[in-house]
């Protein structure tokens, strides 16, 4: 089977390299002349472990291919992905520019019959305008019949994307059609003999799925930021906490974890986005709505927290070790660490920052001034302070005897609670986390 995939971002470029895995002949367009030449000459536009290993190999096999040319990935197609972005809009909701102009595109290179797919996450009803779209768009005598339009979402976090699209979950496939339906059960054959389960029903339903799977996962981030703050009054420990909240099958341990707050490309829009269509349809979705006030205030309680332990913080200097939201991807898009740093700068400190590999991406939403390093012991130099802001796992086991010779000052604060606060404390650090007495 041939596949088109429109769009070389993060969803698209992983789609078009796993699908090339699986045995499809994938061609992935871009009209982004400087990135599509990045991946023609190996480059991959941004960090994901272990994706550019498979992009060489079936680039090699002539099973993937980059183009700028859409006609070049529709044409051979029985199946087109829209995988273009989807950015908030300022009023929270999806703008669906892209989409769109990608759909009037597809349907001027529309020559038999083809299943067109989205990819991007979209307001419900995305689906039905777009048939809508291509269908007033069709050249010829195409016709309603000459394509079918589908809603597959997807579920691949930032840094495991492979194997979440490998092992997924599940697969959602929205479909009006049967013919549409069993095509793309062809396509993703082999996550059968995985017994993975499959879900089909209608366009709206499957596009409404992975906004509610997101708020959702938001939501008992939230929970569990707002849970430590009665830890930290209470003298009780946010971790234990939600362990023992964790274990009832009812719940389960993921997302339960305190921090700094939530981040990303996902998380942040998805839940405005549904928060702003419950409101055009007169719904008013507290709960999502709160988790999102609960994130922003988190990010700054965090910033408080560190004002307060150090006192003025104007000409001290702070190692802030992890910009981006989550470890394994260079992705900072309203990571915790941007908000906090902005307001630690803002306040005065000066900033020495590291991260494995997201100072590029940081560069450009940081205020001039900080400053960067490749080592986390080099950042922490001459500081008074030390923050973590992402649990990288190598940030994991400092040598703390080192790191304190490093420090001018005692703090350290653990805003992902990776270290121990009794060890910390007793070995000579001013020790502070989140949710923990």
């Amino acid at each position: 089977m041939h596949i088109g995939v429109i769009g070389t971002g993060y969803v698209g470029l992983v789609t078009g390299a796993c699908f090339a895995e699986f045995g499809v002949n994938a061609v992935c367009a871009d009209k982004d002349e400087q990135k599509i030449g990045a991946l023609n000459s190996g480059k991959i536009p941004f960090y994901e472990p272990g994706l550019d290993s498979i992009v060489e190999k079936n680039v090699k096999k002539g099973l993937l291919r980059f183009t700028t040319s859409l006609s070049e990935a529709v044409g051979p197609s029985l199946v087109v992905f829209i995988a273009v972005g989807t950015p908030p809009r300022g009023d929270g909701s999806a703008d669906l520019s892209y989409v769109e102009e990608v759909a009037r595109e597809v349907a001027l290179h529309l020559d038999g019959y083809k299943v067109i797919v989205t990819k991007s996450t979209v307001p419900v009803g995305t689906g039905r305008k777009l048939k809508k779209l291509i269908r007033e768009n069709l050249k010829g005598e195409g016709g309603e019949g000459s394509f079918d339009v589908a809603s597959n979402p997807e579920f691949l976090r930032e840094g495991s994307a492979i194997e979440d699209f490998m092992r997924p979950n599940r697969v959602i496939i929205g479909a009006e059609s049967p013919q549409a339906v069993a095509i793309l059960k062809d396509l993703y054959n082999p996550l059968y003999l995985i017994e993975t389960p499959f879900v089909v029903t209608d366009m709206e339903t499957a596009e409404l799925i992975k906004y509610a799977s997101n708020s959702f996962l938001a939501m008992k981030i939230s929970y569990i930021n707002e849970l430590s703050r009665l830890c930290e009054k209470l003298g009780a420990d946010v971790r234990t906490v939600a362990r023992g909240i964790g274990l009832d099958r009812r719940i389960g341990p993921k997302f339960l974890h305190a921090g700094p707050g939530f981040g990303g490309s996902c998380f942040p829009k998805d839940t405005k986005a549904i928060i702003n269509l419950a409101r055009e349809n007169g719904v008013a979705l507290k709960m999502v709505e709160s988790s999102v006030l609960v994130n922003e205030e988190q990010k700054l309680l965090m910033s408080e927290k560190i004002k307060e332990a150090m006192g003025p913080l104007e000409g001290k200097t702070l190692a802030v070790l992890g910009l981006s939201f989550k470890p394994n991807t260079d992705d900072v898009r309203e990571a915790p660490a941007i908000t906090i740093i902005e307001r630690l700068v803002r306040a005065g400190a000066k900033i020495r920052a590291y991260d494995p590999v997201a100072v590029a991406s940081a560069k450009k939403a940081l205020p001039e001034g900080v400053l960067y390093f490749q080592d986390p012991y080099e950042a922490a130099r001459g500081a008074d302070g030390l923050v973590i802001l992402t649990e990288w796992n190598e940030l994991r086991n400092l040598e703390m005897e080192r790191m304190q010779k490093l420090l001018k000052g005692p703090y350290f604060f653990d805003l992902r609670n990776i270290y121990e606060p009794a060890r910390m404390r007793q070995a000579g650090f001013k020790y502070y986390s989140v949710g923990r007495p």
